[in-house]
């Protein structure tokens, strides 16, 4: 039996489960879905361009899912919308309620809990009373929320909804979190890679903005005949009584010098 939060009172799909015709095409579309996020190279393309594709696959390999969204938790541990994504314009909407207007609802409980956490009734379930009732009145009854986890480190979680209520019952629950898995590791590899480029990038810019400030130093103290410390106490100075970037200042220094030594050649 999957370990879920489920909803007070409610148990999800209560009786009797799939048959077993049900249970064999839901295992063949989750098999689906597990090999397009195996698929996945990470680099191909943005986090959120990958977060996409693995909400796609999610709503192929969870049973019942109309629609998906993944979320991730930013550097502060709140989950960030700049790096989330929806395969429906109606999870756009929802998630937006969750993150922005009411700061409650599955996923936020589910990335507190490190458990899958599900609804069935959204209208009447207590523990979200503003989104429930908001997301109910949208005509979406039913959550299901997944995190995905990293050698014990949250990352996001997987979000999936439906509009008729008690849509997942245990056997969605245990796919989803066998598709969480290998969906984590995807995420994960991405947003490192990303956070490489991003280290690299910005050693990029430093090392740019140091050959110009370098260069602009080199100017002053041919002109001035000041050493290289002087020379560099004259831009901070000059930095912080215009409040400009160092580096901003040294540019403008570097391209004056160079419009005059153009014109001296005209």
């Amino acid at each position: 039996m999957a370990d879920y939060d489920a909803q007070a009172g409610r148990e999800p799909r209560a009786g009797a489960g799939p048959s077993q015709r049900q249970r064999e095409s839901d295992e063949i579309d989750y098999h689906e879905g597990l090999r397009g996020v195996a698929g996945i190279v990470a680099g191909a393309g943005s986090v959120t361009e990958l977060l996409n594709k693995v909400a796609q696959f999610a709503v192929r390999a969870i049973p019942g899912v109309e629609g998906a969204g993944v979320a991730l938790i930013d550097r502060e541990g709140l989950p960030s919308i700049q790096t989330w994504s929806a395969t429906a314009p109606f999870v756009n909407e929802i998630d937006l309620v969750q993150y922005r207007d009411l700061h409650e609802g599955p996923c936020l409980t589910c990335m507190h809990s490190l458990r899958p956490t599900i609804s069935g009734s959204l209208g009447s379930d207590q523990r979200w009373p503003h989104f429930g009732g908001r997301v109910a009145r949208m005509g979406v009854h039913s959550a299901l929320s997944v995190p995905l986890i990293v050698d014990d480190r949250t990352l996001g979680a997987i979000n999936a909804y439906a509009a008729h209520r008690d849509a997942f019952g245990e056997h969605a629950v245990q796919l989803a979190c066998e598709f969480a898995g290998p969906a984590a590791v995807a995420v994960y590899h991405a947003r490192l890679l990303a956070d490489a480029h991003e280290s690299t990038d910005r050693l990029q810019r430093a090392l740019a903005s140091r050959a110009v400030i370098d260069q602009a130093i080199g100017i002053i103290r041919s002109r001035s005949g000041v050493s290289g410390e002087e020379a560099f106490a004259r831009l901070t100075r000059i930095s912080q009584s215009e409040n400009v970037k160092l580096h901003i200042v040294a540019e403008r220094l570097v391209e004056e010098a160079v419009r005059r030594a153009q014109a001296r050649r005209q």
